[in-house]
């Protein structure tokens, strides 16, 4: 099957994560980006009250085991969904603004994705697990 015309999975995202993300798009230093992805991935998101996210959900500040398959290689990383300030160039933080950060947010444990990645290749995003969601944990204003 072709992977573009496999369907992307239902999101489910906090109101508060969008607001923020959207807050994100509009400053200066980030109008340069392409983002019409991660756009387009809020815009067809369900959105609900950061208390009523199922703990299997990947929210920002989320920690989730993903198999990421390219086609040249096949990898399990622990990623943490971080906004931009916070990303440090580890390996295990990725910002909402990579193309990785947007493909996982709203993503449920067990689901998969394929994305575009820079280069002009797409990976295949499998979410294993989730180690952490603020959220569950009751951080809902992080």
């Amino acid at each position: 099957m072709n992977t573009a015309s496999r369907e992307r999975p239902a999101l489910l995202l906090s109101r508060v994560d969008v607001e923020r993300i959207e807050d994100l798009l509009e400053r200066p230093q980030y109008r340069g980006l392409n983002t019409e992805a991660l756009r387009e991935e809020l815009e067809r998101a369900e959105l609900v009250e950061p208390g009523d996210v199922p703990d299997d959900v990947i929210t920002m500040n989320s920690t989730a085991l993903v198999k990421v398959v390219d086609g040249q290689s096949e990898h399990e990383h622990e990623l943490t969904l971080v906004y931009p300030r916070d990303a440090d160039g580890g390996s295990d933080k990725v910002s909402i603004l990579a193309p990785v950060g947007s493909a996982l947010l709203g993503l449920r444990a067990g689901s998969s994705i394929d994305w575009p990645m820079p280069g002009g290749r797409s990976a295949r995003l499998h979410v294993l697990s989730i180690r952490y969601q603020p959220e569950a944990a009751g951080e809902l204003h992080r």
